[in-house]
């Protein structure tokens, strides 16, 4: 980390490349950034009634969440404490967790609440079995986890994403899951971030994209635990557009959260997009998207998923681009638009 001075961001410059080529860094990034930050896991609708379930896997740890008869959202661990099978696959409603192996049965709090056989086994008491228990939130239709014992919740991270996502009119509680899908990019993870948390690329790789945005008004802010990029929609005219109904004052908004989650608000939808780190040179980049049942704002059309899948392939060619770039070119530091080193805020201090 010596390597790198952080400065304010008008005088920022790049990261050493060893920080996206060597794998021993993101062995030391998934124990210091990773580990200890909120990642997306699942969609809030699939726990949304008491007795509702899904397996997910945190970080490689596999986790269960569910929603217990008391209407509380709990994270488990998804290892039966008898002999380290997997509890719960896919998604379901039940009373009970059951593990396959040996019938462990597990109550939605975690608790053991039988173990056929066991009876007359010295030093053992059911009562003192229980799943270890993992944070995990709602947010809008999302459901997210922290292997952290302690800390911020994911609203207390970045407060200021709820309250600017509200006043813009976005119902994110009331969208629903439409669309998934998964592109494995041959780049490092920080190369993926680096692309989101600019605009200066979009007249070049985003036509699609360009046409709807008002690009001089587009402009970003760095904050402790994420970056606003906000663009406003330009008003319908003649051209060939996605959304061909826009008032004057709609917008887009693009928040980046540390470290690897953006969330993309379009009127009356959203696409959410985390990248996972596979190793130090590929990473599996995944989009959903997320969007009303009702009339009142429209949901996102085909044409409009097929223009965010087309942005998406666009910038994952320039990814490629610049991985191969990095491995060939010096350290030597250089400069860019403030806006291209966001990141570095929250990624020098960690």
């Amino acid at each position: 980390m010596s390597e790198y001075e952080p400065k304010e961001l008008s005088k920022a410059t790049t990261i050493p490349s060893s920080w996206y080529l060597d794998p021993a860094f993101l062995d030391r990034e998934r124990e210091k950034i990773f580990r200890r930050s909120w990642q997306w896991i699942g969609r809030a609708e699939d726990v949304s009634r008491p007795g509702d379930y899904f397996a997910a896997s945190l970080l490689d740890e596999p986790i269960v969440v569910a929603r217990d008869h008391d209407s509380r959202l709990r994270g488990l661990s998804n290892v039966c404490r008898h002999r380290a099978a997997l509890i719960a696959e896919g998604k379901g409603n039940g009373k009970l967790l059951q593990c396959p192996y040996h019938g462990w049965t597990y109550g939605l709090d975690g608790r053991l609440r039988r173990a056929p056989e066991m009876e007359g086994v010295e030093d053992f008491e059911i009562d003192d079995v229980c799943l270890p228990g993992v944070r995990v939130e709602a947010w809008g239709p999302m459901v997210l986890g922290s292997l952290e014992a302690s800390g911020p919740s994911f609203r207390e991270t970045a407060p200021e994403i709820a309250f600017e996502v509200e006043r813009a009119g976005f119902p994110i509680e009331k969208m629903k899951f439409r669309e998934r899908r998964e592109y494995v990019v041959e780049a490092n993870w920080k190369i993926y971030v680096d692309n989101y948390l600019e605009g200066y690329h979009i007249p070049m790789i985003h036509p699609a994209l360009y046409r709807e945005l008002d690009y001089e008004k587009y402009r970003v802010e760095a904050f402790r635990n994420h970056a606003t990029q906000y663009a406003p929609l330009r008003p319908s005219s003649d051209e060939d557009r996605t959304y061909p109904k826009r008032e004057e004052d709609e917008k887009a908004l693009y928040y980046w959260v540390f470290p690897n989650l953006m969330l993309n608000f379009y009127p009356g939808n959203l696409q959410a997009n985390a990248v996972i780190p596979l190793d130090h040179e590929r990473t599996l980049t995944v989009f959903e998207w997320f969007a009303l049942d009702g009339e009142d704002i429209e949901a996102p059309s085909p044409s409009a998923i097929r223009c965010r899948s087309r942005t998406s392939r666009s910038e994952t060619r320039c990814r490629r681009v610049c991985a191969r770039t990095l491995t060939i070119e010096d350290d030597s530091r250089c400069g860019g638009r403030t806006e291209c080193t966001s990141s570095m805020v929250c990624f020098t201090s960690i």
